[in-house]
């Protein structure tokens, strides 16, 4: 078998396969995950690759803005549904870190406040402001319910 840039011929042809679509693959990715690395390894291409694409391609960063909206909604559900079915554990039996949860809702809520205004066609400051409140409520959530987890012995 040939090699083409230091990969196998079939290597090469899948990744001028997956690399046609790999756009659609990466914003499908982004919005499950909010993690530019593992959508890029999903989508099959480098994450520079990415970031320079959204750099040249204004309808490519709109639609990564929008992903990035979508998986911030994503996390922002999965805590709610954890904190209301007292679901505190990972699939592997580990405590839940609600902690960097939120931290990572508050990093990104700068990033979500602008899609989100965009597409409301309203002001960020207007959104940023829905966001904080709704972090604060999910932080203190988190404190209440670790709390009664702590005090039930669990």
């Amino acid at each position: 078998m040939g090699k083409t840039n230091g990969l196998s011929q079939t290597a090469a042809n899948r990744g001028r396969k997956i690399n046609t679509r790999w756009r659609d693959h990466f914003l499908e990715a982004l919005a499950e995950s909010s993690n530019v690395t593992k959508s890029a390894e999903a989508a099959g291409i480098p994450k520079g690759k990415a970031y320079r694409t959204r750099i040249n391609e204004p309808e490519f960063a709109r639609r990564w803005m929008d992903a990035l909206y979508e998986g911030y909604e994503h996390l922002e559900m999965e805590v709610l549904r954890r904190l209301r079915a007292g679901d505190f554990q990972t699939e592997n039996g580990d405590k839940y870190d609600f902690g960097a949860v939120v931290r990572l809702l508050t990093m990104h809520r700068e990033n979500a406040a602008r899609a989100q205004a965009a597409k409301r066609n309203i002001s960020a400051t207007e959104i940023r402001s829905s966001i904080d409140r709704k972090v604060e409520e999910i932080r203190l959530r988190v404190m209440r319910e670790a709390k009664e987890y702590t005090n039930n012995g669990d």
